[in-house]
């Protein structure tokens, strides 16, 4: 027999679309969070930021390594921090409020970022008319 039967590679192929469809929409984590409304230049940088969380209750979340957003104490987000800025001194640090916050919650996080010597932070905002 000189042909080839592909029928088996096509139905690898087939599963292995049907996984990746299924999973792709899973593999986005984040935090819920309802962001103010502001007109800004989006920010280019190369390196993916890390996103600090702060959530209507007041709790803290912070993307670290590959494992998502995890809750973390205002310690232990600082902690992160200093850990990252040790690896990488120019790592950008994006902040996401979410507009029902209180504001003073904000302000202590970025005043711990400022104390572990953040120097590249940017606040996330939500383009006007979107929800």
């Amino acid at each position: 027999m000189s042909e080839i039967n592909v029928t088996p590679m096509v139905d690898v192929m087939l599963v292995l679309l049907v996984i990746f469809m299924a999973t792709a929409p899973m593999m986005t984590q984040g935090v819920s969070v309802d962001l103010p409304q502001t007109d800004s230049a989006a920010i280019t940088n190369n390196d993916e930021p890390v996103m600090i969380t702060v959530r209507p209750d007041g709790s803290y979340y912070i993307n670290v390594g590959g494992d998502g957003q995890s809750s973390a104490s205002l310690e232990t987000v600082k902690g992160h921090v200093l850990t990252i800025r040790k690896q990488k001194p120019e790592t950008l640090f994006l902040v996401e409020g979410d507009q029902n916050v209180p504001y003073g919650k904000v302000v202590v996080l970025m005043s711990e970022l400022q104390q572990a010597g953040v120097t590249n932070l940017g606040l996330v905002t939500e383009p006007p008319g979107r929800s």
